[in-house]
């Protein structure tokens, strides 16, 4: 380990506080009654019965680990990377964010856990001219030399070293990474005879038994068990956030680890946890085994990550507004803004639809939407559910492909939204004006002007300077469109209407409790 390192980390973070597992099994340990088979005995003879810590003995020991363990672990190997801070801005910017990151109360889920810089905020200050060090773990997948870590933990670095279970150690190169995922490939050159474990073609289920193996620390070669927590995790890393919930003891080193299952087969990359100290907490997230064949089999082929790309920006149908739409579920994906040109605009989706399933496979939320369409190759033909004006239809279209750094954005939690003023109908609590008649607006909607910080409207985020561009579904350009939309809405039954609302930032869909 790196004294350095250590006396930089705070001492919350420096104390290993192993877990205790109770390994329990099921012990025929309530006397139960076993017959004497010996002829002319009775049925119930003086060794008809056994004392209960008799029967305990006899019982079957409890498996443990051992076998899964000299089975799996020496597919395991330890990550050091070493980063040029000097020759890579972006290494310093990373080391930077690193520093800020542990000073908050949670460490963002200790995102590059698998770091452990020298200096920082309660160390010696760095040096301009050094070579940063960091330390985490993968495995291999094949005899041939490649394995998978985290990006996180080979990010920008300069050289990649890997040290396996017996010790010895080998230089790999980044073959590929994909930071929408946290996934890298690396390969080790010159021998074809690794051991490696394979991925798992089986979902996990809570409760099973896992087990992680990795470099903890540095310490190298650490095994920890526990169970699947849950599933289906959003801890708010990005669009494809899908990660599973161990409680097996991970800590910062175990970054690009397996967890395993009893079959010896990994189930999840370790990538995160939620820290409020450092350590462990029995809080760990995996990047599923589905999800990391899917990028790993792209990053071997081509060195890159292809995903699927409609070309909308989404958010969730909230029950405001599925109530608004008149949808039965608060379930599905509403289209903010088709993007121009996208696969999407071409086939005729318009801001308002909801994206309702994909390929007959219903679509939970808008990161449900995300994540299906990116696990899909550009070009590919996909079959889209969606409700539009209080109908369902069925679109086929052809994929594109997700530019570099362009995503179909989730904004979950962000459907609060703005309104109108009023007098007689139901009223939002906003001052508006036609967009034509104020500078900069546009031509299209009507410009908020004010807002009544008790309203409904500035409960949902309303702000000046926000144009409403559709009321319930309906173009609106003046107040009196818009006070003609809400008393239809509110006619018809409706707790909330729909707004499109366009900000600086970008154009959404906002329900707004009808007062």
């Amino acid at each position: 380990m790196n004294d350095r390192a250590n006396s930089d980390t705070p001492t919350s973070r420096k104390i290993l506080r192993p877990r205790r597992l109770a390994l329990l099994g099921t012990v025929a340990a309530l006397g139960v009654a076993v017959l004497a088979a010996s002829p002319g005995s009775s049925k119930f003879g003086p060794g008809s019965f056994i004392a209960p810590a008799q029967a305990a003995e006899s019982a079957a020991t409890p498996p443990g680990f051992g076998d899964l363990v000299s089975k799996v672990k020496p597919a395991v190997i330890s990550v050091r990377v070493r980063i040029d801070q000097d020759n890579d801005q972006s290494a310093m910017l990373q080391q930077n964010r690193m520093d800020q990151d542990e000073q908050t109360p949670f460490d963002q889920f200790s995102r590059q856990f698998g770091f452990r810089f020298p200096g920082g905020p309660n160390g010696m200050p760095r040096q301009r001219h050094q070579m940063i060090t960091g330390e985490g773990s993968g495995f291999f997948i094949s005899a041939d030399g490649y394995a998978v870590t985290n990006n996180h933990v080979v990010d920008h670095a300069a050289s990649v070293q890997v040290t396996m279970d017996d010790g010895k150690s080998y230089t790999a190169k980044v073959v590929g990474t994909d930071p929408k995922t946290d996934l890298a490939l690396i390969k080790v050159d010159g021998k074809t005879d690794f051991p490696f474990v394979k991925f798992s073609d089986q979902k996990p289920r809570i409760g099973d038994w896992v087990v992680a193996v990795g470099n903890p620390f540095g310490l190298g070669g650490t095994v920890t068990a526990g169970i699947v927590s849950a599933s289906g995790r959003d801890i708010g890393n990005g669009p494809y956030d899908d990660f599973i919930q161990i409680d097996a003891p991970i800590n910062k080193g175990n970054s690009g680890g397996p967890a395993f299952d009893m079959s010896g087969n990994v189930i999840g990359v370790n990538t995160a946890i939620f820290s409020p100290s450092g350590g462990s907490v029995g809080i760990g997230f995996d990047i599923p085994a589905s999800t990391a064949k899917l990028v790993v089999a792209q990053l071997k082929d081509k060195g890159a990550v292809t995903r699927g790309w409609l070309g909308v920006q989404v958010q969730p149908v909230t029950s405001e507004i599925a109530d608004s739409l008149g949808l039965k579920e608060a379930r599905g994906a509403i289209v903010d803004n088709p993007q121009d040109g996208s696969p999407a605009a071409k086939a005729g989706i318009a801001a308002g639809d909801v994206i309702t399933a994909v390929n007959g496979t219903p679509v939970r939320d808008s990161r449900d939407l995300a994540r299906t369409i990116a696990t899909l190759a550009p070009g590919s033909s996909v079959k889209l559910d969606v409700f539009s004006n209080g109908g369902t239809k069925t679109l086929t279209l052809a994929l594109g492909e997700l530019p570099n750094e362009r995503q179909a954005k989730a904004n979950g939690g962000a459907d609060e939204g703005r309104g109108q003023p009023n007098a007689g109908t139901p009223r939002l609590g906003l001052g508006l004006a036609p967009a034509g008649e104020v500078q900069g607006a546009g031509q299209k909607g009507v410009v908020v002007t004010e807002v009544d910080p008790q309203g409904p409207a500035a409960q949902r985020g309303i702000q000046t300077g926000d144009v409403i561009l559709n009321v319930g579904g309906k173009a609106v350009a003046n107040v009196g469109d818009v006070r003609a939309e809400l008393t239809q809405a509110k006619s018809s039954g409706k707790r909330s209407v729909l707004l499109q609302v366009k900000s600086a930032e970008a154009t959404r869909f906002v329900a707004v409790p009808l007062a």
